[in-house]
């Protein structure tokens, strides 16, 4: 399915009512007609200006090279090596402790046993070892200061050319290849002209407070398959919470629930999180198979005497009422990668993202992805998603995971994992536009301390129309979901 343009809409129903109890979002969803009345539903297309087109490099072009996997596997030595740095100076920290600890021992008794000075008031040869211990001392740290400077200024430069997507090519490359094309990331096939049509979904304000909003739910059920979204831009900000999810509302938590995009608040970094009924753990994830990590949990209110628990503990137990991780939790996987600028704000500065997540029982697994600035796609993933649409099916890419790197989420399902693959089944795509509530609400006075200063409440706060909200808005390229064909045959 390639759910763009006017023919989004066919995939889905509008849901018309409040939010669920459970959920509690300071909104009330509308019918289609009514959406479309308050215009917070429409279908736009753009020209697109030169500096949002992305690089394309011909066929044989050296450039045009990805090698995605190396990219994430020497990410993932990075972090073992800031780890190792972190524990090696967290150990000579101790030790210099426990040697100025054992020097002010020492020197209190030489002090009792010897004058500090002799006759002529010269210092004596105890004190001229302390100057001159003290003095090494002081030089190694003015060494070690240098290096570590050295060491950040080197991983600045390459931050920043992963950030921007640039690498450094040798002046032999650059004499002797043509300069890259620049063209839309995913163009409309159908235009002479560099366009493309976006859906836009957005909310608006009420007289009795809560704010109109959009539900979105799939007229397909699933049990299986790859799910893309392609964003311009999500809403971001204080109060907001969008999500873009698999759910069977009707039987959950028994048919489980998948978070796939999901915002709150300021929230810069992009999860992941599967909720189930019991027995469904992932701690048996293979090292060096995902490059995010796992959520925390502490400060768990003990339910018998209410003192928070300060253990510290991942986020791993996919069940919703897990007692040691906060209710309806989940197991939720945090991307490290593009930590900071995966998600909100951040996302939206660097022009949206690509969010894809595969749920396969058969290969036991569900991962997921995350890739931004859009010159930062893999070329299969961008290729896929540009030939969706073309009438002829020969011409379309097949999107292969496999070249896309190593995903920031990986849950192991079915046989010989911890989580049986029927936690997860029957689920429909939604997608929706919610404020407050029980999540973005209750961390409302966290995430939001300068609107708390005069608004108290996350409520109050929404229900004053701020220009911020302004910036809660789904600006969608397309949804596009994948099965396998010989999967197909069995749905």
């Amino acid at each position: 399915e390639a759910q763009v343009g006017q023919d989004f809409w066919q995939y889905y129903d509008f849901y018309a009512g409040k939010d669920s109890a459970g959920s509690n979002g300071y909104i009330m969803y509308v019918s289609e007609q009514k959406a479309r009345e308050e215009r917070i539903v429409n279908v736009v297309t753009e020209t697109v200006a030169v500096g949002d087109m992305i690089e394309i490099y011909e066929d044989g072009d050296p450039r045009k090279e990805e090698d995605w996997l190396a990219e994430d596997l020497a990410f993932l030595d990075e972090l073992k090596r800031k780890k190792l740095e972190e524990e090696e100076a967290l150990e000579k920290e101790e030790a210099k402790e426990e040697e100025a600890d054992e020097k002010k021992k020492n020197h209190g008794k030489k002090k009792k046993k010897t004058s500090t000075t002799d006759s002529s008031g010269t210092a004596t040869a105890n004190d001229k070892t302390d100057q001159a211990e003290d003095s090494v001392t002081e030089e190694k740290k003015a060494t070690r200061l240098l290096e570590e400077v050295e060491l950040q200024q080197e991983q600045q430069q390459a931050q920043q050319q992963l950030v921007s997507g640039s690498s450094v090519t040798s002046p032999e490359i650059s004499d002797k290849t043509k300069p890259p094309k620049l063209e839309p990331f995913n163009p409309d096939q159908t235009s002479d002209v560099p366009e493309e049509t976006f859906v836009v979904i957005s909310s608006t304000p009420t007289p009795e407070g809560p704010r109109n909003s959009v539900r979105l739910e799939g007229r397909r059920r699933f049990n299986r398959g790859l799910f893309i979204i392609d964003l311009r831009h999500m809403p971001a900000g204080c109060g907001t919470w969008p999500a873009f999810w698999l759910t069977d509302e009707a039987n959950w938590p028994v048919n489980g629930e998948i978070d796939i995009v999901e915002g709150v608040n300021y929230q810069d970094t992009a999860k992941t999180a599967l909720h189930s009924t019991r027995v469904c753990r992932m701690d048996e994830v293979p090292e060096g198979s995902k490059t995010g990590t796992w959520d925390t949990a502490v400060g768990i209110p003990d339910r018998k005497t209410g003192i928070p628990d300060m253990t510290f503990r991942y986020a791993q137990d996919c069940f919703v009422y897990d007692p040691h991780q906060w209710i309806n939790q989940g197991c939720v996987a945090s991307d490290l990668k593009l930590e900071g600028r995966s998600l909100g704000v951040p996302l939206n500065q660097n022009g949206g993202g690509v969010y894809a997540l595969e749920w396969d029982p058969v290969y036991k697994h569900i991962k997921t992805w995350v890739f931004s600035p859009h010159g930062r796609v893999p070329s299969n993933l961008r290729d896929a998603l540009r030939t969706a649409t073309n009438e002829d099916e020969s011409t379309r890419v097949a999107p292969d995971t496999n070249q896309w790197g190593l995903p920031y989420g990986h849950f192991p399902i079915g046989d010989g994992t911890n989580c049986p693959a029927g936690h997860f089944r029957n689920m429909r795509l939604v997608i929706n536009l919610a404020f407050c509530g029980s999540v973005a609400g209750n961390r409302y006075f966290m995430d939001c301390p300068k609107q708390f200063k005069k608004f108290k409440t996350c409520n109050e706060w929404v229900e004053s129309d701020p220009d911020e909200l302004k910036e809660a808005y789904w600006k969608i390229r397309g949804v596009y979901v994948y099965e396998r064909e010989w999967q197909k045959q069995w749905s």
